[in-house]
């Protein structure tokens, strides 16, 4: 049985690494007014992290520094050079090339704090797997909404101290991280250097299941969190900024209650029923934009985006854990840290794919466009679904 404080510092400390993800949007608004930067500014900062975080699990994948190298030293250094790189923002000249860059390497860095997170988790957490992740994704998510929060309850300071606040929260996760949780018992020896590696994963066929499952999933979230404010601002434009920030919190970190609820719900189910219902229900919201986004009415708007918010997200840990169970044992790093890479890449393309949308169609047109992804992961799925 794993002591009492393993689970609360991992969830903590992915909450706090993770905060990192969207420091950038939530002080958008102020950078936009600072450096006169145009409206694509969101969908350019936002996969500017992606891209970072996308090289980084390929660098991680490559060289099998999830399987080779102390998880807790890999969490820990990440998160503090994250944290680092993130504060530069304010103390470099601000202009849009050193924003893009800083976040880039930021996302980079990331790639040592999620899949990491979770290899540490599956080394504490055998059997309970989905539940535990359930909570660690549900730290993730509220690691990704909090700067949004953080925006709405300080919206007189200054976006520099909203940063480094940040900075300080995602640097203090990772030496807790190091300090109070030890390698686990669960953890297998870690494999040897081969390109081959990050390759020889997709050789079976349950995890190829569970990575395509995961893949339709990507192409759903990011983008929508990532446009959640710009949802929130068509629907209803009458909300204030601070309303709107706010609002962007709640819808976000809904998908906590998914990830945790899921993971309690896949104890009896399992995790790949658990995911397929969330990612049917997530689908369905995608088509059910059509209609709802057009309805001025908070009382419509706001409980539709909250459910979408919670079932976007749900689905995420219990593809985590099909992905870390269906692995190969001693590749269990490089095969979560090879799915996130590409489920990210995905990332990408949808959100340039969405925003390209938004210029040529309506607002919920283009975001009903994303049932693509759910309906891909869907077919994947099923195949997982009873074993």
């Amino acid at each position: 049985m794993p002591p009492a404080r393993i689970l609360p510092t991992i969830v903590f400390t992915q909450f706090a690494g993770t905060s990192l993800w969207f420091a950038g949007n939530a002080v958008l608004p102020e950078l936009q007014q600072a450096l006169n930067l145009k409206q694509d500014a969101l969908s350019l900062i936002t996969s500017a992290v992606q891209l970072g975080f996308i090289l980084g699990t390929l660098c991680s994948a490559v060289l099998s520094l999830a399987d080779r190298v102390s998880p807790r030293w890999l969490f820990m250094l990440c998160a503090v050079a994250g944290a680092a790189a993130n504060a530069l923002l304010v103390l470099l000249p601000a202009n849009l090339a050193t924003i893009l860059i800083l976040r880039v390497v930021t996302g980079f860095l990331l790639a040592g704090v999620y899949p990491v997170g979770m290899k540490i988790a599956a080394s504490w957490y055998s059997g309970n797997l989905g539940k535990a992740i359930g909570y660690l994704v549900g730290a993730l998510v509220l690691g990704t909404a909090f700067p949004h929060l953080l925006r709405a309850l300080g919206t007189d300071l200054p976006w520099q101290i909203m940063l480094l606040s940040i900075s300080a929260l995602a640097a203090a996760g990772g030496l807790l991280m190091f300090i109070l949780v030890p390698t686990g018992p669960y953890l297998r020896k870690g494999a040897a250097f081969d390109v081959g590696n990050m390759l020889q994963v997709f050789k079976t066929k349950e995890f190829r299941s569970a990575a395509f499952g995961y893949f339709g999933h990507m192409w759903e979230l990011y983008t929508f969190w990532a446009f959640v404010p710009v949802i929130l601002a068509y629907s209803l434009p009458e909300l204030s900024p601070l309303q709107l920030s706010f609002y962007s919190f709640c819808v976000i970190a809904a998908g906590a209650v998914g990830c945790i609820g899921g993971g309690y719900l896949s104890q009896r189910y399992g995790s790949a029923f658990v995911a397929f219902a969330q990612l049917l229900l997530s689908g369905v919201c995608c088509l059910a934009a059509l209609f709802m986004l057009q309805v001025n009415s908070a009382a419509v708007v706001l409980p539709f985006l909250v459910l979408w918010g919670i079932v976007v997200a749900g689905d995420s840990p219990q593809f985590s854990a099909l992905s870390a169970r269906t692995a190969p044992p001693h590749l269990v790093g490089t095969a979560l840290t090879v799915v996130v890479c590409i489920g990210f890449a995905l990332t990408i393309l949808s959100i340039q794919f969405t925003a390209r949308m938004l210029e040529l169609i309506p607002v919920p047109a283009a975001f009903a466009l994303l049932a693509v992804g759910p309906a891909v992961g869907l077919l994947s799925l099923k195949h997982l679904i009873g074993r």
